[in-house]
């Protein structure tokens, strides 16, 4: 009995020698190859944006480099034209090479998922692989048994990608506006070194650049609580700023210049309102339903319309592609803007941000001042629970949880409830509880933000009462 191969939010993952695992990567990379040649015979080679060479990509987990060349010697041997990066680079290279050159992009990943995992992205026109197309390379899976070829060819790919990135931010500006130190946290990731091609300056710090496939012993997701290095550095160096990238470095965390971390909720409105007020973007913002309510009274400031979507940077990135929106972020760090292609790339928003800095003379708790003033308070957390019954049915989960809700939380009406992705809870005042089961990880993902660091926790609480007992989770 093969391991099922499934898709989740972005891509599918497993855990090292126990479900991903060579042959199954090579049974991926053959669903892969399978899928784009039926495409390409149904609506024709010229007219799908499956036919032009592939590009396969790997960040420094443990044998990433290995299990990518067995996705190209695959590819290869079904005569698709697959080009191997010759270094690791972040998941957004692979996303620009696909637009930049058509064709389909693979990238060996698990982000910011734990040493243990490792997966594979799909990228396509510059953004990542829809369900219509993970569905249908699922489907392809254990039908054609895979060859190899072991003629393959390795180019580099990280000049094209660092000229990309310097053509859309003020480098020369940051060079001579930002005088404090500037402090990197690559968490051991795909990014690591880049800055320092990227910004040459005298006060550039670096910290855990080196190569480490157990990433320091936490995971590379930059959040508050694996950012603890990040914090220190900053205090130590007395730097201005600290920026963070997750293992594939499309994720970005920030500290501003106390060693205080700032939330996904607080740094999406500062992205938007610098994108509006100075560099005069104008179009709907849409963000991941579990984003916060700043960007929204932004929007509503601006008149300007808002949409929140599922979970899945995809979902947002797909409006930005098509051009219905101008601003898209999400709650894990991910954000992206017009201008470029449909793609979060923390690199891009580490650079961005100082930017944004070096334009209007304030530092990031001043950044954060400001928006706080004008639209609110955020106090934002999240909670996983790992789950020994996951849910098989989100739709018919969610309906029976809100059968169980009362009529009002902590004594607040609910104003409404959203169920795009789970079940969001919002009462009066904008406060808001979500809880929602993983797409990629036995999780059930509790979240919640209000203008009270206590009433978010009594939130966090109520949920916890909710969603424990009946899904056994710890």
């Amino acid at each position: 009995m093969m391991d099922p191969i499934k898709f989740g939010t972005d891509g599918w993952r497993g855990t090292i020698a126990r479900d991903f695992t060579f042959e199954n990567v090579r049974r991926v990379a053959q669903a892969i190859a399978d899928y784009i040649k039926d495409e390409q015979v149904k609506v024709g080679r010229k007219k799908t944006p499956l036919s032009g060479p592939m590009v396969v990509g790997y960040d420094k987990r443990f044998q990433s480099d290995a299990f990518a060349r067995e996705i190209v010697q695959v590819l290869e041997a079904n005569q698709l034209k697959p080009m191997l990066m010759a270094e690791s680079l972040p998941t957004p290279a692979v996303s620009w090479m696909t637009k930049r050159l058509g064709g389909v992009g693979v990238m060996v990943t698990a982000s910011h998922n734990p040493p243990a995992y490792n997966g594979v992205k799909i990228k396509i026109d510059g953004r990542a692989a829809l369900e219509d197309v993970t569905r249908g390379v699922e489907g392809w899976v254990d039908r054609t048994a895979p060859t190899r070829s072991p003629e393959i060819k390795v180019k580099s790919f990280r000049e094209p990608y660092l000229n990309y990135l310097k053509g859309r931010v003020d480098l020369a500006k940051i060079k001579s506006r930002f005088k404090k130190p500037i402090v990197v946290d690559y968490m051991h990731g795909a990014g690591s070194g880049l800055m320092r091609e990227l910004l040459p300056v005298k006060g550039l710090v670096e910290i855990r650049a080196e190569h480490d496939p157990l990433f320091g012993g936490v995971h590379p997701e930059p959040i508050e609580r694996y950012l603890g290095a990040l914090s220190e550095a900053v205090k130590a160096n007395k730097a201005g700023i600290g920026l963070a990238l997750d293992g594939d470095a499309d994720r970005f965390g920030l500290v501003d210049e106390h060693g205080r971390y700032l939330t996904p909720c607080q740094v999406f409105p500062m992205l938007c309102l610098y994108l509006i007020e100075k560099k005069k973007l104008s179009g709907k913002i849409v963000q991941s339903v579990s984003l916060g309510y700043l960007a929204e009274r932004i929007a509503a400031e601006k008149g300007l319309p808002f949409e929140q979507l599922p979970v899945g940077f995809k979902h947002v990135a797909e409006r930005l592609a098509q051009g219905e929106a101008v601003i898209a972020g999400e709650e894990s760090g991910g954000y992206a803007w017009k201008g470029g292609i449909a793609e979060r790339d923390g690199l891009l928003t580490a650079l961005l941000f100082l930017e944004m800095c070096a334009t209007t003379g304030k530092t990031p708790s001043q950044l954060w001042g400001e928006i706080e003033s004008r639209y609110g308070a955020s106090f934002y957390k999240r909670i996983d629970y790992r789950v020994h019954r996951p849910v098989a049915d989100k739709a018919v989960w969610t309906q029976k949880l809100v059968k169980k809700l009362p009529k009002k939380l902590l004594n607040a009406p609910i104003k409404e409830l959203i169920q795009t992705d789970g079940l969001k809870i919002v009462v009066e005042g904008g406060h808001w509880l979500l809880m929602r089961p993983s797409g990629t990880e036995p999780l059930m993902r509790v979240y919640a933000e209000s203008d009270k660091p206590d009433r978010t926790d009594a939130l966090l609480e109520l949920a916890k009462k909710w969603v424990a007992p009946s899904l056994g989770a710890h």
